[in-house]
Order: C-alpha cells, then structure tokens, then sequence
C-alpha cells in the first residue's frame, strides 16, 4: 500500500488502540521490543485488512530507533508517529524504566524528527505522574532534560537513588522520567517545526490497559491508585480508547494544526482531585 505512513512504538493497550483508530487504509508500522506480542498484533491487524508492517526495535538504543525511521521512511511519507513504549514501576528496576521511558523517548523524538513529513506530527505517551513530579524538577535539571544529549540523560544526579529503597526508587525514576518527556517533547518542537511538523505528549491518568493494572494492583501503590480511579472527576478509570482519541486529535493537522510542543493531560479530572484534596496520594492508614 502507498500513502502516509503511521508509525506506532510500542504494542500495548494504547498502542493498540491508536494503530486500530487511525490505522486504516494506509501503510502501518508496528514497532515493539517483545516480538511475541509484536507479531501476535501484526497478524490478527493483517488478518483485519490493515497494511501492516512489523519491525523489532529496542527504543533505548540509539542504532535500533534509526533503523525503525529509516525502515518506515522507506514505505512512503512519515506523517504520524505515536511513540508509546514505556514501563511502569511494577514492571522493571529503575535503570531499565530510565533507559526505556526516558533515553528511549529522546532518541525517538531525534530520529523521528529526521524523518518525519511536512504536515505531520507525533504524539509521545509521557503520564500523570510527569505533572505529580513537576515541582521536584528544578530549572538546572529541566534544562538537562531540555537540552542534554539522549544517552547521557539517564546519568542526571536525580536519577541515582542508592540510598532508597527499590519499590520508592522504581517509582520516583518513573515519575522523573515522564517530568523529562513533557520537557524534551516542548524543546523539540521548533526542530519538528522547521520540518513543517509538530509533536505533543499525552499524560494519561490510570488506564485500564494491561501496564496499568500491573501498576493498579502493585502493592506500593494500591491505596493512591484506587482513589485516582475513584475519587478522580470521571469516577472511573481511563481507556485505551480515551488516549487514542486524544491521539486522534493531536496527529490530525487539520484539527491541531495550531498545536505543538505541548501536553495533554487525559486523567478524569485526578490531578485537579489531587489539588483540591478530593484524590489522595497518601496510604490509606494515613488519610483522616
């Protein structure tokens, strides 16, 4: 097939819903690090009509990143990318979170600006978390994150916590992580825009994906979880489908031609249930 390509890292829950809602009728790259999952989605959306073509990628390496733009520029125009790899705090150590959701989201965000088309656009899956963690990043680390090279953003101080325990560790690295892409995603937004492109993050609050009920049943966590799912202003948990349609919003330029370098905050209302006091993050033998 021959059209404008769409490019989506990352095969979870969300990725899955974006390929489904904006996949249709035009080439379509899949890209995952588990090739188990990676070619069980390609065959079943193949099976399903969609023109899709599957390609192994480990986003916290540099060479394997441009491989995967290089391969989807190869197809035809590059007009939206939706990066969504990413692990939780329940699903891996701390160096591994930082070298997936932190480098990996930078050095997609530098290949991709490579190659993506005049009139196209990318949307990078950041979290709820990055707005819960903003007052702990201060101007000098923002700047790091900002402006650093990809593969030294993981060495930031911030980010070596020997003295924590893992479980707080995993968490706060995650948390500082999705701080870094809502700040990385606004700094290369003018570098997309002298490609004629434009590039926005999406902060999810708790979605109700495979990922984020690893994350809801984590024992660290449960209490403040549960309350962001039902106290927040939705009282329910959020959707793959409700990210895919802010996706849908963002990666369409004749609806968002205006919007760039910003994030979207896709939460039920927590974090303002966070401000008010309505959503607690603290342990429940803790709350009055």
């Amino acid at each position: 097939m021959i059209g404008n390509v769409l490019v989506v890292v990352g095969v979870g829950g969300m990725g899955e819903a974006i390929a489904r809602r904006l996949g249709s009728g035009r080439p379509l790259v899949l890209a995952d690090h588990d090739d188990t999952k990676l070619q069980a989605l390609s065959s079943a959306m193949r099976r399903q009509g969609y023109a899709v073509r599957d390609h192994a990628v480990d986003v916290s390496d540099r060479g394997s990143v441009r491989e995967l733009a290089a391969f989807a520029a190869g197809l035809g125009p590059v007009t939206a990318v939706a990066h969504t790899a990413g692990l939780s705090p329940a699903q891996a150590p701390a160096e591994r979170i930082a070298a997936v959701d932190l480098v990996g989201v930078a050095l997609s965000l530098d290949e991709f600006g490579e190659v993506i088309a005049p009139g196209g656009a990318g949307v990078y899956i950041s979290s709820i978390a990055g707005h819960i963690f903003r007052d702990a990043v201060d101007e000098a680390t923002a700047a790091i994150f900002a402006t650093a090279p990809a593969e030294e953003l993981a060495d930031v101080g911030l980010l070596s916590m020997p003295d924590v325990p893992a479980d707080l560790a995993r968490a706060m690295t995650y948390g500082y992580a999705k701080r870094a892409n809502q700040i990385r995603v606004q700094a290369q937004a003018p570098r997309w825009g002298d490609r004629g492109a434009r590039v926005n993050s999406i902060s999810p609050g708790v979605v109700a994906t495979p990922m984020g009920w690893d994350e809801f049943e984590a024992e660290f966590a449960h209490d403040a979880y549960k309350s962001m799912v039902t106290d927040n202003a939705a009282g329910r948990f959020g959707t793959a489908e409700d990210v895919a349609a802010a996706a849908d919003f963002l990666l369409d330029s004749t609806k968002s031609s205006f919007v760039s370098g910003v994030d979207l905050l896709v939460d039920g209302g927590t974090l303002a249930g966070i401000s008010t006091g309505r959503v607690s993050m603290s342990p429940a033998e803790n709350r009055t």
